[in-house]
């Protein structure tokens, strides 16, 4: 599909994060706002030597892996214990994932985190000893799955200040049919639903003493809001640096976190991780004897090559007299103390691409308390029980016409962008709360202007 680039200005200014003096968009940002709006690539943008690799990097993101062996090297690999056999079954057409309507449900685009109390050696969750550090639904032939995760929808109701009821949602955890007996003792869990792809080698190249920055400045603010980051291993670079991707920021690159996710989610495994995902006491699945590691380095550095090549979707509407007024309601509320409107890339020799671009992701990559509601109470290498990384909302608008739903935060409770905002507490009551106090109209111009990113 032909797609066309932005050229417009937003309101926005990149240090202060305020509305003011006129900033120019990205004029890479796609315009298109179809139902392949996510998986739109910046052609322009890519030097010519890298473009069949970036066309082998979509095709391996959208191929459904294959049990080895395999006449094709390149996508054999899936297993021994796995939850879905492609990169699009978790995130389909470069979405978000949507969490099971009920227990009967399964999950198709959800996983379920496990760990026990301790850190690992690389500062990170101790996995939980049988069943690893999440769990797999799915095993290949002689290998049994490691079981189901199911989820319960708990209600309960909440009046804005107009007396508006809004129900609110919380999902509960279960497990049936464990194959390998009972969880261990003291085991946490935290249901995660899948991000969208694009706009990750824009974050990748933001500089980390930028964001180092903002924490200092958030501190300094007097708002009441602290952002840290997350202190991760970098397994390439074989030291602690800090982590952008993954809903507590646990991975530090993108490179990383697709080679995690080919390892946890499909059983595949890279030189990054190139040990097969049989904890000790499952025998039948460290029986399988494959060669390791699966994924070639060039085929992961392909994929690499293709999120940093996705467009990111331009905002729209922003002249309209109800999206200005809910961008202004956006920031009196505090809302773009955390959700920063501007970032600025700075050096990136992995796709130079990506250099000195101003960028408009609404996040700041950093850790935020969100109160005891949203916590799922696992640590995660510096990020706390309570802790998630700061969302970016660039084409939140867009969900809805891409996934077909448009659920929210880390495990998919929010069916609204106004239910995510009053599940937020900890740092983020006071904006919470300012939301709440809104009339209708008032939040009918802020919804406006958040569905117009």
């Amino acid at each position: 599909m032909t797609h066309r680039f932005a050229l417009r200005g937003l309101l926005f200014c990149a240090t202060l994060a305020l509305p003011c003096a006129l900033a120019a968009a990205d004029p890479s940002a796609t315009d298109d706002t179809h139902r392949d709006a996510f998986q739109q690539i910046d052609w322009p943008m890519v030097p010519e030597a890298q473009r069949a690799s970036i066309v082998r990097g979509r095709s391996l993101v959208r191929q459904t892996w294959v049990i080895a062996p395999s006449l094709d090297p390149d996508i054999a690999g899936l297993g021994p214990t796995y939850n879905r056999p492609a990169c699009i079954s978790c995130h389909p057409r470069n979405g978000r994932g949507e969490p099971p309507a009920s227990p009967e449900e399964p999950m198709r685009s959800m996983l379920v985190r496990l760990s026990v109390p301790g850190r690992a050696p690389d500062g990170g969750p101790v996995p939980e000893p049988v069943y690893g550090d999440q769990l797999n639904e799915f095993g290949v032939p002689g290998v049994p799955g490691e079981g189901e995760a199911t989820i319960e929808w708990l209600t309960h109701e909440v009046t804005l200040g107009d007396g508006t009821p809004v129900e609110l949602r919380r999902p509960r955890i279960a497990f049936r049919r464990l194959a390998h007996g009972p969880l261990a003792a003291g085991t946490m869990t935290s249901a995660r639903v899948a991000p969208p792809l694009f706009g990750v080698g824009l974050l990748e190249a933001v500089p980390e003493s930028d964001l180092l920055a903002i924490a200092a400045e958030q501190k300094k603010s007097g708002r009441g809001i602290a952002g840290q980051p997350n202190r991760v291993w970098d397994i390439a670079r074989n030291r602690a640096v800090i982590g952008r991707f993954g809903h507590k920021a646990n991975q530090p690159t993108v490179r990383q976190q697709i080679a995690a996710a080919l390892a946890g989610d499909m059983g595949i495994t890279s030189s990054l991780f190139p040990a097969a995902n049989c904890p000790p006491a499952q025998t039948a699945c460290a029986a399988v004897r494959d060669t390791h590691p699966e994924l070639a380095d060039d085929a992961l550095d392909a994929m690499t090559r293709y999120h940093h090549a996705l467009a990111v979707p331009a905002a729209r509407r922003q002249d309209a007299a109800q999206v200005r007024h809910g961008r202004r309601l956006f920031a009196r509320a505090g809302c773009d103390g955390c959700h920063r409107p501007s970032l600025r890339t700075g050096r990136f020799p992995d796709f130079p691409a990506l250099e000195n671009r101003l960028i408009h992701p609404y996040t700041d990559l950093l850790l935020h308390d969100m109160g005891a509601g949203l916590a799922d109470g696992r640590p995660d290498f510096e990020a706390g029980g309570r802790q998630w990384r700061t969302a970016p909302l660039w084409g939140l608008g867009l969900l809805a016409t891409v996934n077909e739903h448009a659920t929210l935060l880390h495990d998919g409770r929010a069916r609204s962008a106004l239910e995510a905002i009053l599940w937020h507490d900890g740092e983020a009551r006071r904006s919470r709360d300012a939301v709440r106090r809104m009339t209708r109209r008032e939040r009918e111009a802020l919804i406006a202007f958040l569905h117009s990113l």
